[in-house]
């Protein structure tokens, strides 16, 4: 402020002017002109050092290590640093914010590698169609090696596949797999309580990798396969046509191989030799075979505690009755999970139209061949009569899984004739040693249960 009041005043620019330029209120600039003509200069206070200042370059060098507050304040008190933890944690929100600076994390050989998805727009098929495409890299940050894969969707399936054919070309696979928070892997996009589905979660131990999970809107904790991203964007895919995904893929590889022997921009190294020197011994083997891949969809659960899959009907929980599931197919077997836990597990049907059910998947009272279900429908049959009675005991005990339909149906007669006219009706299927729904029906459509009928022990 004096600075700049007095080159204006020394322009020969009056008070009012002066107040005017520079916002500040008229006595303000009154009251430092009155001090530049008395000679006066305005003291120039220099910034008072702080203690921790002296500790700036060792601060860095621990955030690399990702250390925390209190431990970086542990290691400066081991160096002589006398000062408190709150004015480590202030320094240290101060370095952060300062110029928009973030810690760049360091990581040892084989310990991570980062993975995500690039949105790359549209590109044409083998049969001429055009399709939204995408990129998935996965990049070693140590050695800033890059798997490079072309894909036409970010199913979990397309995810894990992409995964399994770069820990192939690296021949190895890192001890953490650094990914984004995509729906894909993670359910509930929550850092520290991460939700995975359950296909991810056996695919991880399958290969023996920790998946760690970015936080939301922190794109630095992944900001070296989001530098591969960009990178593949505007040098490999922007300005080029290709005859179909086979030619796509064919130029993607080659490119991937030679930017992979390039000096890299950062840290100045080729990112193959790095590997091959260092990197590629110190990753773990890969398994004796590849992870089998399952299909995942979403189903609804029906009224009747089933889902519907590929033409076929498997029983779920009652409680999960209207919910929406997670499925996961494979050759052999059908998982349905809820909110990444398993909930139900079925052999696959190798037919169509067939069940499967767990009748530990009823509730108790809707199972046939449970006691309550049966007294319930026996109490309801004996409101008919004697008769409708016997003909429940005989159903059950001829069909003691299917007696459901028949008895349900004779009782639902109740509701267009008389309950005489079905008493009557059961008694007359009775004396034949029937116990069909259709057979009373017709009973009671044709008024047979009037007609003469020999007395039969019943």
């Amino acid at each position: 402020m004096y600075t700049t009041i007095k080159t204006l005043w020394e322009k020969t620019k009056n008070k009012t002017e002066i107040a005017r330029i520079t916002g500040h209120d008229w006595k303000t600039v009154a009251k430092v002109i009155k001090n530049i003509e008395k000679g006066i200069e305005i003291p120039q206070y220099k910034p008072r050092l702080s203690l921790i200042d002296n500790y700036r370059e060792r601060v860095l060098k621990l955030l690399e290590k990702d250390l925390s507050g209190v431990r970086i304040h542990e290691e400066l008190a081991r160096d002589g640093f006398t000062g408190s933890y709150p004015t480590v944690k202030r320094y240290i929100n101060k370095l952060k914010r300062k110029d928009n600076i973030f810690i760049r994390i360091h990581t040892e050989p084989g310990e991570e590698a980062q993975v995500d998805f690039g949105y790359l727009g549209m590109s044409r098929d083998d049969f001429g169609k055009n399709k939204k495409t995408w990129i998935f890299n996965m990049r070693l940050s140590y050695s800033r090696l890059d798997y490079y894969e072309k894909v036409y969707d970010q199913k979990v399936e397309t995810f894990i596949a992409a995964h399994i054919n770069a820990f192939e070309f690296f021949s190895g696979v890192p001890e953490y797999i650094k990914i984004d928070n995509l729906k894909a892997a993670i359910l509930e996009a929550n850092f520290y309580e991460p939700v995975y589905q359950q296909m991810y979660k056996d695919f991880a131990a399958y290969y023996k990798f920790n998946p760690i999970p970015c936080r939301v809107a922190s794109p630095n904790d992944k900001g070296k396969v989001e530098s591969g991203i960009k990178f593949v964007k505007g040098n490999f895919f922007k300005g080029r046509t290709f005859n179909g995904s086979t030619d796509f893929e064919r130029h993607l590889r080659a490119w991937n191989i030679d930017k992979n022997n390039r000096i890299h921009g950062t840290t100045r190294k080729v990112p193959y030799e790095v590997f091959m020197e260092e990197e590629k011994a110190v990753l773990s083997p890969l398994p004796p075979s590849r992870f089998a891949l399952s299909k995942i969809s979403t189903r609804k659960v029906y009224g009747n505690c089933h889902i519907y899959v590929d033409y076929n009907y498997y029983s779920v929980p009652y409680e999960y009755v209207g919910k929406t599931v997670d499925i996961e197919l494979t050759d052999k077997f059908l998982k349905v999970f809820y909110r990444g836990s398993q909930i139900a597990l079925h052999p696959r049907i190798t037919l169509k139209g067939q069940f499967s059910t767990i009748p530990s998947h009823y509730p108790d009272f809707k199972v046939f061949d449970s006691t309550e279900y049966q007294e319930i429908y026996k109490q309801k049959a004996s409101l008919v009569g004697p008769y409708c009675v016997k003909l429940f005991e005989q159903a059950v005990a001829e069909k003691p899984k299917h007696w459901g339909r028949t008895i349900k149906g004779i009782i639902s007669l109740t509701n267009f004739y008389s309950i005489d006219t079905v008493e009557a009706s059961c008694k007359r299927a009775l004396a034949y040693g029937i116990a069909e729904y259709q057979t009373v029906k017709r009973i009671c459509k044709n008024a047979a249960y009037a007609l003469p009928l020999e007395e039969v022990a019943l």
